[in-house]
């Protein structure tokens, strides 16, 4: 079995990719004054230094990740589904220790 240990980041990535940051920065740019290359550094950064702070705002979200993939485990009833829902668990919190490291 193939493990891809960032598969559930490189799905958040796919759906965040579907929004269009400029504008947004566009706007604030305006808004502000500050040069839009500055805000994106910015917010770069900020969000890069908070790992943290980005993993106890996130928790909500992965909790419940992790809760959905039980459920669904449980809603099997079956070993081979519960083993996979370990498999994705253990995937989950070892992307959640090379986001603290």
């Amino acid at each position: 079995m193939d493990e891809d240990l960032h598969a559930n980041f490189r799905a958040e990535v796919a759906c965040y990719s579907a929004a269009e940051p400029m504008p947004t920065m566009e706007n604030l740019s305006a808004l502000t004054g500050i040069p839009v290359e500055q805000l994106v550094r910015y917010v770069l950064v900020k969000y890069a230094s908070s790992a943290p702070d980005a993993l106890l705002a996130m928790g909500p979200v992965v909790f419940r990740q992790m809760r959905e993939h039980v459920a669904k485990a449980e809603a099997a009833g079956t070993d081979e589904a519960r083993l996979q829902t370990y498999a994705a668990l253990r995937d989950m919190i070892a992307w959640l220790g090379t986001a603290e490291a």
